[in-house]
């Protein structure tokens, strides 16, 4: 069965691994992945953010949904901050909407869309960096950024703009141990990288750049053992398990939790939920979309 992600390329994060250190380390010299600026946060948006409380009104048709965005997570904030300030979302569409897992919206090109116009590639020409925090995870409720799939954003980068509002289904306990290790295989794959490109293990960058021109495949996977190493001494101390909170959320509220350490929680509603899950009943085409317009306006409380 295909996984559902809330992405605008879709795809999940592989584990990391020596056979993936091996296919990534080829493809490396020829081709990396640079984070955009993100231009709207500025020095200026950052001190206004100092006194933003982070309240946000969310009106659609079916009612409003008040949310409140996290401090944990600052660019995020600033970021829609910026954004509603802007009336950046007024009369953008839910473009995406499916039942039991989320709606999704934010997406520029919608506010002018035709009917059955396929929509999610939009957005203001910037990323976001990722902000994952353990302790904010996909509950029921929460806002979180949309972002291009792995192949093309190794380092999950959010959208400028784009985010989805969790419904999700209640899991049970052995799901969340299946998702712990999907979490986990996804944050070795992210501190592999990292170990890679950290300016201690230069010497073995240079190594594999220097096998990788000779297309020296056994050199180059003696050098990825080296890295390999470092992981498995590193690793542990990044390990991720759910907290008991964390499972109470999910085991009664319900959530989305396959999608944990891999997108970036950044808000939630904190009155509203059955404007959620009437919105996540509308009829929708084969490509999620509603069949009528589903508009947005955003306001700062």
């Amino acid at each position: 069965m295909k996984q559902l992600v809330p992405t605008i390329s879709l795809s999940l994060p592989p584990q990391f691994n020596i056979k993936i250190m091996t296919k990534f380390l080829f493809a490396f010299v020829t081709s990396i992945v640079v984070l955009n600026s993100c231009h709207l946060i500025s020095n200026k948006n950052s001190s206004d953010n100092k006194k933003n409380n982070g309240l946000y009104l969310i009106e659609t048709e079916f009612g409003d949904m008040k949310i409140k965005l996290y401090d944990e997570t600052p660019l995020h904030k600033a970021n829609f901050d910026s954004l509603v300030s802007q009336k950046y979302y007024d009369g953008m569409l839910f473009h995406r909407i499916i039942k039991g897992f989320m709606v999704q919206g934010g997406d520029p090109d919608s506010k002018t869309a035709t009917p059955n116009q396929s929509l999610g590639t939009g957005g203001p020409g910037y990323t976001i960096p990722a902000e994952f925090v353990d302790s904010l995870i996909h509950k029921k409720g929460v806002l979180a950024a949309a972002r291009q799939g792995d192949k093309v954003n190794p380092t999950k980068a959010s959208s400028g703009s784009q985010f989805y509002i969790v419904q999700g289904t209640v899991s049970t306990d052995s799901d969340l141990v299946q998702m712990e290790a999907m979490v986990n295989n996804s944050k070795r794959q992210q501190l592999g990288y990292a170990l890679f490109n950290a300016p201690e293990n230069k010497d073995i960058k240079d190594q594999v750049v220097y096998h990788q021109s000779l297309r020296n495949t056994d050199s180059v996977t003696f050098y990825a053992n080296k890295i390999e190493a470092l992981l498995q001494d590193t690793f542990p101390k990044v390990k991720f398990s759910y907290s008991e909170k964390a499972r109470k959320a999910y085991t009664t509220v319900g959530g989305t939790p396959q999608l944990d350490g891999g997108y970036t929680v950044f808000g939630e509603i904190t009155e509203g939920l059955n404007v959620l899950d009437s919105i996540a009943k509308v009829a929708v085409n084969p490509q999620n979309r509603p069949l009528e317009d589903m508009k947005m306006t955003i306001k700062k409380l």
